[in-house]
């Protein structure tokens, strides 16, 4: 097409979209109204801490395909990290049992036939959890998938709570099935751990902007799209805090920020606009210790471990930082900050200390509790029917965003897919 795409958002579905479009030589002008781009997966210096931590935590996997061609389309695809194997450290609190989940390479999944590499526990019988998960109807909710016994306690359900961000007894089956579809489903070839050498900025948001800038693009910061102007069933102005950006005839507009944002802005304006309304908090911990702790055993190869039974879901050691995360935390909205730091230091000094070189110290270093209080829609089935997909009944406004009809739930790989498929959209209904 020969026109302007404007694209407000400079979140990953955001940047995933003017990557797509810079890269085949459309003129794109990105709009973010944060001081930085990256939206809820970027990198930040704490002054309390005195180092560079990101704002959450985001445990990928070697076949999450958006990731990989978004990272190759930028030059980041080896600033990420991880095991050479797909194996998973865990804890359970409850009764300190502790075990690697060490899946095959292959579709076979003869892991399940050894108790060294399985969850303790559990019975083969279980895993007619999975199949249920992978044939869910859209009305069906992760519980009633879940067979009684230690797959489902100590792997199914935190791996529901992770992937969701929403509790199993409401969180959509559906969605977290799409996931098991092309993560366990796939083999280990496709779960290889993976997360950010050095931080989430660092791999997703630096990297794209320079790519963004060698390809001419325009990123401003700082610029809060206030109102979209709709004429005849065409966007035709954006309204920012002083000034006004005109939508021409053979332009085109992106939205990709978050859902509450575009609610604000085209609720009423856009015919058939639905998002969804109800959101989860992620909570995420990072502590400072004055050394690198040094792990061994599985700890030492994966540098992160996932806990059962209690507060903390994974633990992650990056360098001197201990960052912990807590999802569908919409139930310790209540808590006390600092109780709920101590908390989680127990938790985290139980899980590591018997596979570190040297003990942490009792008492709680220097910390930084981060509230992402709507950090993902809350992913129910009612909800799920909420999401919009891409194309909207204005033939140049695109909708963009892990929010969207991606398929699966709030992740980096449906914020990155929705950023190609917006990009994608937008040049064919503009002739491209």
């Amino acid at each position: 097409m020969s026109g302007h795409i404007h694209i407000i958002g400079g979140g990953l579905a955001g940047l995933s979209a003017a990557v797509e479009l810079a890269g085949v030589g459309e003129h794109v002008s990105l709009y973010e109204a944060g001081p930085a781009c990256g939206g809820r997966a970027r990198s930040y210096e704490d002054r309390h801490l005195g180092c560079r931590i990101d704002n959450g935590n985001h445990l990928l996997l070697s076949g999450n395909r958006a990731v990989n061609r978004y990272l190759g389309l930028i030059g980041a695809q080896d600033t990420l990290t991880g095991p050479s194997r797909p194996v998973f450290p865990f804890m359970d609190l409850g009764d300190k049992a502790r075990w690697t989940l060490d899946l095959s390479r292959g579709k076979i999944p003869l892991w399940v036939l050894s108790r060294r590499r399985r969850v303790p526990g559990m019975r083969l019988g279980e895993l007619r959890s999975l199949m249920r998960l992978m044939e869910a109807d859209p009305d069906v909710v992760v519980s009633e998938c879940l067979q009684p016994g230690a797959l489902s306690s100590r792997l199914l359900e935190p791996f529901a709570i992770s992937v969701l961000n929403t509790m199993p007894d409401v969180g959509s089956a559906a969605l977290l099935g799409a996931v098991v579809r092309e993560s366990l489903a796939q083999g280990g070839r496709h779960c290889l751990p993976r997360f950010p050498r050095e931080g989430l900025s660092e791999s997703f948001v630096d990297p794209a902007l320079s790519h963004l800038a060698l390809m001419k693009a325009e990123v401003h910061t700082g610029v809060r799209i206030s109102a979209v102007e709709v004429e005849d069933g065409h966007v035709t102005m954006l309204r920012a805090t002083g000034q006004e950006i005109p939508v021409g005839p053979g332009d085109a507009v992106i939205m990709a920020t978050p859902a509450p944002v575009a609610s604000s802005l085209l609720d009423g304006r856009v015919p058939g606009f639905s998002a969804p309304d109800e959101f989860e908090a992620i909570v995420n911990a990072h502590f400072a210790l004055p050394y690198a702790p040094v792990a061994t055993g599985a700890l030492a190869q994966a540098r992160f471990i996932g806990l059962v039974g209690g507060i903390s879901e994974w633990v992650f050691i990056k360098g001197h930082i201990l960052s912990v995360t807590v999802s569908a935390a919409n139930r310790y909205a209540a808590c006390d900050t600092d109780a709920l730091a101590r908390i989680i230091w127990g938790e985290v000094r139980a899980a590591l200390d018997p596979a570190l070189t040297v003990a942490l110290p009792v008492e709680m270093p220097p910390m930084r509790i981060v509230r992402e209080k709507r950090a993902t829609f809350a992913a129910t089935p009612a909800q799920d029917r909420l999401r919009p997909g891409t194309r909207t009944m204005l033939p140049n406004l695109m909708l963009a965003g892990d929010w969207t009809e991606t398929g699966l739930p709030a992740t980096i790989e449906g914020a990155l897919r929705s950023g190609v498929a917006a990009a994608r959209a937008t040049r064919q209904r503009h002739g491209g």
